[in-house]
């Protein structure tokens, strides 16, 4: 696999274009990936950006662009109005949504389909139900998947008597949270009325919805999630599993497939659990169904009704498209492969390299990218959405690249990332490449034996 090379799997299967025109609502390097794959199965790919985004690479890669608003994200990512418009104004048939902005969005989805368009992801009943964290739970538990013990949404009169009930330590969640926004610790009953108070901001400010709940929280937990994907005829699949504990405020930073030192047994009944939770919902589309690991029990997590930013090292060990695939299944093909005929070759890693600084806490550290260049390596490839020259705004998520990874064993797969590491160049503004590079030398990192409070503890950044 070379830098930048695609799993060709997965792709359409009737030799025709599956939509005319898609227009893409994300930008950065999902939107690239997007728009490649779009323009690779026949099809013309609309962009949407911002003021800010004018001269961004997924712009110069699509057919066509519209300009949605300026650069906050509210006023042109997520202004659903000015993104519906653009489909229309020009001719678009679907609307593909990446991850983040509008892509676990029910609202948006549901205002897609009344457009006569088609959204390239779950109904929007299924975005809706999962994005109710409470909801999320109940229905995993009646499909009989592992729940960590918890509260349903709590009044603040509830609070006190729910978390005596559940036990300290205690997590307080956002019922509409999401990538680790809206969770809090809280470790004695005199912290807890504090710690709802801040919970309930900031989840009012992220979505607009300040329902809280608690759970127990796992001290030591590992982060492991399984890729399924269905079609629209009850077909579905699991992708195997991704281990995801190497995090930073409660974000995945580095990722891997297929999870390493699983306990006997629990790919099996976890993939299973994952795939009767999708069923118990009749999901289709890619999604993922996502699990802490405490010794040898799992529990449900939350499910993500879209791709993952760490898709590519699941298409790594699999071959298989997975944003090709994923835009098939919308246009009404079916899924084509049992369980039976999905396999598992070597082991790969991604790496997420961002504007921030890791020794101030891994805050954004937007500016001018004076020089960016990846390895152009064997086993190695790198989804990106900058160049040199470019502005990294403060307005948006700062994600500047993935460095994947993939070889035979999971050793060499480390070694690879290493020195693909060591060929990586960014200067103008901080990163966390030398950060990245310090984990891939790391012998706890290594041996694959972390949980998620190896960033924090073991390698001492907060």
């Amino acid at each position: 696999m070379s830098a930048g090379a695609r799993p060709s799997e997965g792709a359409t299967r009737s030799g025709q274009p599956p939509f005319r025109k898609i227009l893409v609502a994300n930008r950065g390097e999902i939107a690239c990936r997007a728009i490649q794959e779009i323009q690779a199965l026949g099809a013309s790919a609309v962009a949407v950006y911002s003021e800010a985004d004018a001269s961004a690479p997924h712009v110069g890669l699509a057919d066509e662009a519209v300009l949605v608003g300026p650069a906050p994200a509210v006023e042109s990512y997520l202004n659903q109005q000015a993104i519906l418009d653009a489909a229309s104004k020009t001719g678009a048939e679907a609307v593909y949504p990446g991850y983040g902005f509008l892509s676990e969005n029910g609202e948006f989805s549901r205002a897609v389909g009344e457009r006569g368009l088609v959204w390239i992801g779950p109904p929007p009943e299924t975005i809706s139900q999962m994005g109710d964290k409470v909801l999320a739970r109940a229905i995993a538990e009646e499909a009989g998947v592992p729940v960590v013990p918890g509260s349903g949404v709590l009044g603040d009169d509830e609070a006190a008597k729910a978390a005596e009930d559940i036990g300290y330590p205690l997590m307080v969640k956002a019922v509409a949270g999401g990538g680790g926004i809206g969770m809090q610790v809280v470790e004695t009953p005199e912290k807890l009325e504090k710690v709802l108070t801040a919970a309930k901001s900031r989840a009012a400010s992220a979505f607009g919805n300040d329902d809280i709940y608690l759970e127990w929280l796992i001290q030591r937990p590992r982060h492991v999630e399984v890729q399924i994907i269905g079609d629209a005829y009850g077909n579905l699949v699991h992708l195997g599993t991704r281990e995801c504990s190497i995090q930073r405020r409660h974000q995945k930073v580095v990722e891997e497939a297929l999870a390493p030192h699983m306990p006997e047994g629990m790919f099996g009944e976890m993939t299973a659990a994952a795939l009767r939770l999708a069923r118990a919902i009749e999901y289709a589309g890619p999604g993922t169904v996502e699990f802490m690991v405490d010794g040898e029990e799992f529990y449900f997590l939350e499910m993500n009704t879209r791709l993952q930013v760490e898709h590519p090292v699941t298409e790594c060990v699999t071959g298989l498209n997975l944003v090709a695939w994923q835009i098939t299944l919308a246009a009404g093909e079916e899924l084509g492969r049992t369980q039976e005929e999905i396999s598992f070759s070597g082991h790969a890693i991604e790496a997420r390299i961002y504007a921030e600084n890791p020794k101030k806490r891994f805050f954004p550290s937007p500016g001018r990218l004076e020089e960016v260049s990846f390895p152009e390596m064997e086993g190695v490839r790198v989804d990106s959405g900058v160049t040199s020259g470019q502005t990294v705004t403060p307005h948006y998520d700062p994600l500047l690249a993935k460095l994947i990874v993939w070889d035979e064993t999971r050793e060499r797969t480390v070694g690879r990332l290493a020195e693909a590491l060591d060929a990586t160049r960014v200067k103008g503004l901080i990163t966390n490449v030398e950060f990245l590079r310090e984990l891939a030398a790391d012998e706890v990192f290594k041996s694959g034996r972390v949980d998620t409070k190896y960033v924090s503890e073991h390698l001492g950044y907060g």
